[in-house]
């Protein structure tokens, strides 16, 4: 690529070695549009078979280049149709029957998680829609792989109410089938506003209709790498020197993932489709968003002023990636998954960090209220109330937000649930005792904002 030298490729290992730098998911985007039946063990045998097909080689080609460029690429994952489409056509419906085909093509091709069960219900919900919301708790209790996500509201179509309080129950549900493992299937759960169709990380992957029959997204990573970068700067460098350390390194990132993104792209004989710039940490030291908000002068995440910070970083990252690739997608950002970071665990644990604060700080994430564990016995009605209030900051400010939250079961504030891996760990989160039964029960749908008549 040009640009890329010496001194650069010095620089890059650098960041790998000491900063935790990685690729942190190449994501097969497949259409299963063909894919479709009126008889769903057709239906099953087709999606098994393409996805052999097309995702034979991925993993294997992707740890070559691992070894190639010494560059680690910590996922390879699969997102396909949004599921509820492909399994409406079947006499028979039986989406948790697909499910466990998905599971099984994704266990065979080696990836670490399928994501596309699905469905799109902003505006409403067909037949289709219900049965796949109705089935997500058993098909992920009787799934390891599988991720679901459901798109709940859009700032063109509004909230979807009733949908809404559907997917509440369901993610009560889907942590009682699982709760001999903390709820996890609530943690491969998510509710979305405005959902993004060439999204690589999970749980909310899924191959949008627009896009093409198969493509490679790209997520990169870096939060301890920009860490650092601030780390070396003098003390008294102002926000607007930071602000442009920020996005000189977030330059350096996309350009590592786009040249491994578009030479997996070429082995696998596929389009390169997108790569996401967001800062996705993980629970290891030093690879924490948290902890750049520590670099940048606060004291803890939580403090005033985090919301100022993230919003800064996350213009950064956007403005400093965006130079490097023509191609850029997905959700594009800095995560803040509290059960994923450990620099958000130990504010969360400490109270630093409260549900509240973190609600504030979706208004300028790249997503939303994520990885976020709560008492078990928290009524369905508050959860929807949660939902709702995401799904209006993403409506009103036209971008992606979403709810993935975590019912432990059994547990109470004090207590925590603990995944392993890229999931981590997480702290029970108290949350307001304020009913919001009545209000998320009238139903219906929240219309638009004016703005949504753009045009």
């Amino acid at each position: 690529m040009a640009g890329i030298n010496e001194n650069f490729i010095l620089e890059t290992i650098n960041m790998i070695k000491l900063y935790n730098l990685d690729i942190r998911t190449v994501t097969l985007a497949l259409s299963l549009r063909d894919c479709i039946d009126s008889n769903v063990d057709v239906v099953c045998e087709n999606i098994y078979n393409k996805i052999k097909h097309y995702a034979k080689n991925l993993v294997e080609y992707a740890n070559e280049l691992e070894n190639d460029y010494s560059i680690p690429i910590i996922n390879k994952r699969i997102a396909v149709t949004p599921i509820s489409l492909i399994g409406e056509a079947c006499k028979n419906p039986d989406y948790v029957k697909i499910a466990q085909t998905l599971d099984k093509a994704a266990e065979e091709v080696g990836v670490n998680f399928i994501g596309g069960f699905s469905a799109l219900v902003e505006k409403g919900c067909t037949k289709g829609d219900r049965l796949l919301i109705e089935s997500i708790p058993e098909a992920l209790a009787k799934t390891e792989r599988l991720c679901s996500s459901i798109n709940l509201a859009s700032s063109k179509a509004g909230i979807n109410m009733d949908a809404v309080l559907k997917m509440a129950d369901t993610i009560k549900k889907a942590a009682e089938l699982t709760k001999d493992r903390d709820g996890i299937g609530a943690a491969k759960l998510v509710c979305f506003c405005n959902s993004a169709s060439d999204n690589p990380f999970m749980a909310g992957a899924f191959c949008g209709i627009g896009e093409p029959e198969c493509a490679l997204n790209v997520g990169v990573s870096g939060p301890g790498v920009v860490r650092a970068a601030i780390e070396s700067m003098p003390k008294d460098a102002d926000l607007s020197e930071i602000a442009n350390k920020i996005k000189q390194i977030a330059y350096k990132i996309t350009s590592t993932g786009e040249l491994v993104g578009r030479k997996l792209a070429k082995n696998l004989d596929i389009p390169f489709g997108i790569i996401d710039l967001s800062l996705a940490p993980t629970p290891a030291e030093g690879d924490s968003v948290a902890g750049i908000f520590q670099a940048m002068g606060l004291e803890h995440a939580g403090a005033h002023g985090t919301t100022a910070a993230l919003a800064m970083l996350n213009d950064a990252v956007k403005k400093g990636g965006i130079m490097a690739s023509s191609h850029v997608g997905g959700l594009s950002g800095a995560f803040i998954p509290v059960s994923e970071d450990a620099g958000m665990i130990e504010a969360a644990t400490n109270g630093y960090l409260t549900f509240d604060k973190l609600e504030a700080m979706t208004c300028v994430c790249s997503v939303g209220l994520d990885m976020i564990a709560i008492p078990g016995d928290t009524p369905a009605s508050t959860i929807a109330g949660m939902i709702a209030d995401e799904m209006a900051i993403g409506m009103i400010n036209k971008k992606t937000t979403a709810v993935r939250v975590i019912p432990a079961y059994g547990k109470t504030v004090g207590d925590k649930v603990c995944y392993g891996g890229l999931l981590g760990e997480a702290p029970i989160m108290p949350v307001n005792k304020l009913s919001s039964a009545g209000f998320v029960n009238r139903g219906g749908r929240i219309p638009a904002p004016i703005h949504s008549l753009n045009n």
